[in-house]
């Protein structure tokens, strides 16, 4: 059988970092590939504590259908948080609870983007948000970055030069794959660029909570006084990514578009998880286990930078990150990032290549992205000396 796909999805390839993923089902593999977060940061008690309850009270309600917006406690406590907190939303603000961050950025997509239009990303992004776009027909722009993220100069370049670009799509805090963090003037400048070229920013902010290090950034949307950025938030790296539980805020008049997006492929997020997240933020305190996630992390994050300045060679540069799950490697000139990891890979370690988050993925990259929250620190301090002991060769190699 001949089968006739649609163009939007003949163009689209599997998700590389779910491609690794079954090679890492091999329990003898060490995986830094995944972004998952770890198994000990589950608040599996208290969820199970909640869950039961439910079930013994309020399980006619859990097992229902749904609104489309969300778990209507769910969506306010969360709105309350981000305008409490940190700043986050207004009187013209609306919230929908979605199915995983991720879906948050396909129904942007959906509701903002015909084919032909042009979206600015980060060079490199998140691969996942990457193909959702793609899955629309448009043009993916990669702008280039530097330590702080993504520079305002060439991104301005772009807004001029670029035809039909509507969107323009960051990770400004601990970024995926980078960990870079964009500072608080040049959010600000981007803010401007939007305003002065009438484009949306479509702000992913799944990791901002998960700080070990350094000050505190605003998010965009925090300056946000036009309407013009909509954030994308998560409870899958605060609490558990298997729930599926993310969400989006924006402007009254684009939450309403995107209630009609959802009601075509999912119609509700699940439920009974949108009652338990709720219950659980009216009974424990998530600040203070954010902080006990965080202190994991923090402890894996430094085990592995020690690691790689003691195992790699050093005209390797590191991108140390002050908090997220990630961190970025570049490979000394001639390298290329793609064979670094299937040699890894035959050494039983599992990284990224960089060239799966880039815009144009048929262009070469030196980079590599490694996951310090999932792998023990046992597990990191084996894996990167494997991956140190790889380099050696293939960096001696390449530059005979």
């Amino acid at each position: 059988m001949n089968y006739q796909f649609s163009d939007r999805m003949a163009a689209l390839k599997p998700s590389a970092i779910r491609e690794i993923l079954k090679v890492t089902q091999d329990p003898s593999v060490i995986s830094f590939a995944a972004g998952n977060p770890s198994p000990d940061s589950f608040p599996a008690r208290e969820m199970e504590t909640i869950a039961r309850e439910l079930f013994l009270t309020h399980a006619a309600q859990a097992l229902q259908y749904g609104m489309t917006e969300g778990y209507t406690p769910l969506r306010e406590q969360t709105a309350q948080r981000l305008r409490t907190k940190y700043h986050v939303g207004t009187e013209n603000d609306d919230l929908i609870i979605t199915s995983g961050g991720q879906q948050a950025l396909d129904l942007t997509a959906k509701v903002f983007l015909n084919e032909g239009d042009a979206l600015i990303c980060e060079d490199p992004s998140f691969v996942g948000a990457l193909n959702a776009f793609r899955s629309y027909q448009v043009k993916l722009v990669g702008c280039p970055m530097d330590e702080y993220g993504m520079r305002m100069d060439a991104l301005e370049e772009l807004l001029k030069t670029v035809p039909n670009v509507k969107l323009i799509y960051t990770i400004p805090t601990f970024q995926n794959p980078t960990g870079r963090t964009m500072p608080a003037s040049r959010r600000q400048q981007m803010l401007d660029l939007a305003a002065r070229y009438d484009v949306m920013i479509l702000e992913d902010n799944p990791y901002f909570e998960l700080r070990y290090s350094g000050d505190y950034v605003a998010p965009i949307k925090s300056m946000d006084t036009q309407g013009r950025v909509i954030y994308a938030g998560s409870y899958s790296k605060v609490l558990a990514p298997g729930i599926r539980m993310g969400y989006a805020l924006a402007p009254r008049e684009v939450i309403a578009k995107m209630v009609v997006a959802k009601q075509t492929s999912d119609v509700h997020s699940n439920l009974f998880f949108q009652m338990v997240i709720s219950e659980y933020l009216e009974q424990y305190d998530l600040d203070a286990h954010i902080a006990s996630v965080c202190e994991i992390y923090r402890r894996k994050r430094d085990v592995m930078l020690a690691e790689i300045a003691r195992q790699f060679d050093p005209r390797a540069t590191v991108v140390a990150p002050e908090g997220g799950l990630f961190l970025w490697v570049e490979l000394p000139e001639g390298c290329d990032g793609f064979t670094f990891c299937a040699r890894a890979g035959e050494r039983k370690v599992a990284a990224v290549p960089g060239v799966s988050f880039l815009a144009d993925d048929s262009l070469r990259s030196s980079g590599f992205r490694l996951n310090f929250s999932l792998p023990s620190e046992e597990q990191i301090k084996t894996g990167i000396g494997i991956l140190g002991a790889v380099m050696k060769d293939y960096i001696k190699e390449v530059q005979k």
